[in-house]
């Protein structure tokens, strides 16, 4: 008897899972990065305030660096933690610019 059809069926099921899982995760991700910009919006509040400036490589070169560390030990390609964390960081700085921007007129 040719149990195929069995195996094909507890794929489906698997994969059905697995997908929730992600759908889950990519959930907690989207809240976790609107979690971070509320907390970069008031970093960015307070630079425009006390007329620091929008950007800190010095910050955001630790970051890289701590953050491809973090990535290594979960196993996680550094070089796209740390794609990623720059993609961030140019969108905290455009946000930083834009608030600065309009406290100054």
């Amino acid at each position: 008897m040719d149990d195929g059809h069995a195996d094909d069926t507890a794929a489906l099921q698997r994969l059905r899972h697995l997908r929730g899982s992600i759908d889950n995760l990519d959930a907690a991700l989207v809240h976790l990065l609107a979690e971070r910009f509320k907390a970069t919006q008031q970093v960015g509040e307070l630079k425009a305030a006390h007329n620091m400036p929008p950007a800190d490589p010095g910050r955001e070169a630790e970051q890289i660096e701590r953050l491809r560390r973090m990535a290594e030990d979960a196993h996680l390609d550094p070089a796209f933690a740390e794609k990623f964390l720059k993609f961030i960081v140019e969108e905290v700085i455009r946000h930083h610019k834009a608030i600065a921007a309009d406290r100054s007129g």
